[in-house]
């Protein structure tokens, strides 16, 4: 069937006009980005790797419980143990960046959004695109802009994990009661004010189950991210996909799940703490003022 609108001649021809027009800009972004995943991963390969285990179980006991510690200091030593190490701190450095600068992005446009409606209009559908494209389209301009390597698979990322985060920040916003904004206007609160003293800190909870989020469906871009050089398990997942060879890809996808697993645990547990506590307290300020 002959198609009547080519939008995706359109979509092409401006994805060229960008990489013809600024090249310059993608190369100096495509340095800096393989810059911080590189120097990532390399402060990470430099620490002992049972230092690194011992740092993530800590972590786990205080933040989740004596369980999750033991998971974690079982599975990242049957990860080493697998020789998936390097991998899997490749994977970590990819997932941290891409995470940052999906929150440094996501959030103010969460709160921009929850402050303005009509902003709120435009960016829900923006939104709506970026999480129902198929993950792999995003593969076709991070290419063409940084070509094959660790930048390009956390382009796709970034593109792919922002809106959990976008999305749960305006919610967190709009749920703050009004009864407590409201009281801190009357003491004399601006507006920068309220959002930095009350809202945001009543938000927290919300906010880091956006954080959460991002860091899993960052971690879903593992695999995807690898069929362009990204590196970490992801690209050995592919490597057993290729060679069929079933043990490589089980015990390579067996590593993901258990990084997701630790990942998922300790960062649900830092929003674990109920707003009903931070409502009072901010009510207790104002009653004394």
């Amino acid at each position: 069937m002959r198609k009547v609108i080519d939008i995706g001649k359109y979509i092409e021809n401006g994805v060229n006009w960008l990489t013809d027009n600024f090249d310059g800009l993608f190369n100096f972004i495509k340095v800096v980005g393989n810059g911080a995943i590189e120097g990532f991963e390399w402060l990470l390969l430099s620490i002992p790797f049972y230092i690194i285990i011992v740092i993530f179980t800590i972590i786990a006991y205080f933040k989740v419980g004596r369980g999750v510690a033991l998971f974690t200091a079982l599975g990242m030593i049957l990860i080493y143990l697998l020789g998936f190490w390097v991998e899997t701190i490749e994977t970590l450095a990819l997932i941290f960046v891409s995470t940052l600068i999906a929150l440094v992005q996501a959030i103010p446009l969460g709160i921009w959004a929850a402050k303005k409606p009509s902003a709120n209009k435009v960016i829900r559908p923006i939104l709506d695109l970026m999480q129902t494209m198929p993950a792999f389209v995003y593969l076709i301009p991070a290419v063409l802009f940084f070509s094959i390597g660790k930048l390009p698979g956390a382009f796709a990322t970034v593109i792919f994990a922002m809106p959990p985060a976008v999305r749960l920040t305006t919610l967190g916003i709009q749920q703050v009661p009004q009864d407590v904004v409201e009281a801190a206007r009357a003491f004399g609160a601006t507006n920068r004010q309220i959002l930095a003293k009350v809202e945001l800190p009543l938000a927290t909870k919300t906010i880091l189950a956006g954080v959460n989020q991002t860091i899993m469906m960052a971690l879903s871009m593992v695999v995807i991210a690898g069929m362009i050089a990204a590196g970490g398990l992801g690209e050995k997942v592919l490597e057993g996909i290729n060679n069929l060879d079933i043990g490589l890809g089980f015990e390579s996808g067996f590593a993901v799940v258990i990084l997701a697993i630790i990942l998922d645990r300790i960062t649900q547990a830092l929003g674990q703490k109920g707003n009903n506590e931070r409502i009072d307290k901010l009510k207790k300020i104002f009653r004394k003022k």
